[in-house]
This record gives structure tokens, C-alpha cells and sequence, in this order.
């Protein structure tokens, strides 16, 4: 089966992407895998390291855009469409797995005109944009959360959760954090350079967090240099990246987690039982990421901070106020160990394998 998957620009989109491109290899190990980005390097970078093969469509997003950037979005969008043709026939795909973002309805479209199954994965507990445009022309839509459900085609809808590398996965439920030993902090696969500049300062301004803790933080490429200078001055142990290869690995070392709230980070939390500090993207689609984050703080298993709120004060008092109070931090664990979904991948994979043999 040649299975081609519209996604990129980031790692929330990427990552879900590839758990569900690998199940599909492991069930049928002479299928193809083919991924349609914008071509970022990024894109490139995290597909290599995987590897999967890409091509790129030129494409540009609406939402958000002045009155000349969405004349040259609608410019582009004919050409994106026709690139996508041309890559679906060639040879011709099985499925098309779309999964949100702006470079996503070309592909999907342009696998409705050539009468390829094609279905979506919205992540979010608001959909975006992207998805609901192309909802009606699917023959499946894979939900994470079950608020999201009234945007969409009911009969087309399955709740399954996010996708999540089999990395992911573990076999027993871990060990409850001792204390906060180790802190993970991460602004999305291109940094946040808000939350760098917040971790830097509680960490100036918090003897006990400075003498207590080591670190690993990803900071995005502009900002690597910068903080990892600022952590030698300050004296304080800290593994500075501009990226992260491994999630697995960095999340099973961390004690507390401080990170943005995209779907796919929220379900990589889940999966290992940790708690976050999430500081939702404050200019997400439809501030979806706020909704994400406040859903998993009713849930008990982590505790928002809005960007608009964040300072390095701020900051150290949530981190500290983790840090003296280990029975309610243990008990977040437990949350966000009750709230992971590990069976999405198989599940979606079942139901598009029996949507190409209804097709066939």
C-alpha cells in the first residue's frame, strides 16, 4: 500500500505523523511511505532523521495574513494543487492521510479529485481551519479529543486520541517522581524564546531552583548559542540543544517538564506519566493550545501558565511551588498517566486499511 501523509512545518504535526506512517510499515512492510511538506528544513531535517522520504509543495497559509499575503496564499494555491496531483499519480497513492496545518488542504483536495481514500487527523480540542474546510471531502476523521466532535460529519468521526511513536510506549507504568531533580524544557521543535528567556531569569532569581536541579533545554536554532553562554555564567548544569532528536529519552529522564501545549506534547507527557508547566502559543489557530492546556489541568495532571502571565519571578514560584510539595506532585503524575491514549495508531491504521480495501 503507497500511503502518502501531508505534514509539516513543525514538529506537532510532524511527529503524530510519523507514529502512524510507522504502524503502517510495521502492518505492511513492502508499503510506501511518502511525505508532502513545505520543504523547511526543519521538515527535512526530522524526515531524514526518520527515514522517510519528502516532497515539498509551495504553499502559503490564510489565517492571521494581511490583504497581500492572502492574495499571494490564493496565487499559490492552484500550483500547490497541481503538485500534489502530480505527486499522488505518480505512481498513484492508496490513502491520503491529512493532518491540519495549511499545507494540508492541496493535498487532501487533490486526493478527492483523483477518488483516493482519504481521511484526517485533527489533534486539537479546537479544530483548525485547515480540517474543517476539508472535513466534508474525507471518508474518515481521527479525533484526539472528544470536544471537537461537533465540527464534523458524525458518521465520519472516530475519537482515538493522538498518535504517538511506539517509542513512546512503555510496558509498565513508571515509577512516582521522587522530587524535582531534573528539569525538560522545550518551546516546540523551533524553540520559544519567551520561555527561554523566562527559564533563564527564574533560574537567576532562585538560589534553591540553581543549586537543586540540572537541566536539559531545547531552545530552537537563533537561540541556542545565547542561552547555553547565560547557563555558564550562572553556573548551573544544563544540556543546551537546539533540538531534540530523542524525546523518549529526555522525557524519561525528566522530573517536571516545561513546554508548550500542542496536542502531540500533551500526548507524549501522558504516555510516560509526567507533569508539565505548559505555556500555551498565545497566537495558536483558534487558541487551541490554551484549550489543550486547560484541559489537561482539569484533568489534574498539569498546570497552566498563560504567556501573558509568564515572567522569570513567575516562573521560579510555580517551579518551587512544585518542588515543596511532592504528595500533589505525585499525584499529577498519576493523572497524566491516567489520561494517555497508546492505541490510536493501531486503531487508525485498522480503519484505513479497511477503507482501501472497501475502495478496491
Amino acid at each position: 500500500m503507497r500511503v502518502v501523509i501531508a505534514a509539516g512545518g513543525t514538529g506537532g504535526h510532524m511527529y503524530p505523523a510519523i507514529a502512524y506512517a510507522k504502524s503502517f510499515q510495521q502492518h505492511d512492510p513492502e508499503g510506501h511511505i511518502l511525505f508532502i511538506g513545505t520543504g523547511k528544513t526543519v521538515e527535512r531535517n526530522i524526515f531524514s532523521q526518520e527515514g522517510f522520504q519528502s516532497e515539498s509543495i509551495r504553499v502559503e497559509g490564510f489565517v492571521g495574513k494581511s490583504g497581500s499575503q492572502m492574495l499571494q496564499a490564493l496565487w499559490l494555491l492552484p500550483q500547490s494543487i497541481w503538485r500534489a496531483i502530480q505527486i499522488l499519480r505518480s505512481p498513484k497513492a492508496d490513502l491520503v492521510i491529512g493532518t491540519g496545518g495549511y499545507f494540508s488542504p492541496p493535498v487532501v483536495f487533490a486526493a478527492w479529485l483523483l477518488r483516493i481514500p482519504r481521511v484526517i487527523l485533527e489533534p486539537n480540542a479546537m479544530p483548525g481551519l485547515a480540517n474543517r474546510l476539508v472535513g466534508p471531502l474525507v471518508n474518515r476523521i481521527f479525533l484526539a479529543f472528544d470536544s471537537a466532535r461537533l465540527f464534523f460529519s458524525a458518521s465520519k468521526v472516530r475519537v482515538i486520541g493522538t498518535p504517538i511513536r511506539q517509542a513512546f510506549v512503555l510496558d509498565h507504568s513508571p515509577a512516582l517522581p521522587q522530587g524535582v531533580k531534573h528539569l525538560l524544557i522545550f518551546g516546540g521543535s523551533q524553540g520559544a524564546q519567551a520561555i527561554n528567556l523566562a527559564v533563564l531569569e527564574a533560574i537567576e532569581g532562585s538560589r534553591n531552583i540553581r543549586e537543586s536541579v540540572t537541566l536539559t533545554h531545547q531552545t530552537g536554532a537563533d537561540d541556542c548559542d545565547r542561552v547555553r553562554q547565560r547557563y555558564e555564567q550562572l553556573g548551573v548544569q544544563a544540556d543546551v540543544q537546539p533540538f531534540l532528536f530523542d524525546m523518549p529519552k529526555e522525557l524519561a529522564k525528566a522530573d517536571l517538564v516545561i513546554c508548550r501545549a500542542g496536542a502531540s506534547t500533551l500526548a507524549e507527557l501522558a504516555a510516560y506519566g509526567k507533569v508539565g508547566i505548559l505555556i500555551p502559543f498565545p497566537h495558536a489557530t483558534h487558541n487551541h493550545q490554551e484549550l489543550n492546556a486547560q484541559a489537561m489541568e482539569t484533568a489534574g495532571a498539569a498546570r497552566m501558565l498563560r504567556q501573558s502571565d509568564l515572567s522569570g519571578p513567575r516562573l521560579a514560584e510555580e517551579i518551587e511551588g512544585v518542588m515543596q510539595d511532592i504528595p500533589t506532585f505525585q499525584a499529577m503524575a498519576v493523572k497524566s498517566w491516567e489520561a494517555r491514549k497508546v492505541d490510536a495508531t493501531e486503531q487508525m491504521v485498522r480503519e484505513c486499511q479497511a477503507l482501501v480495501l472497501a475502495k478496491n
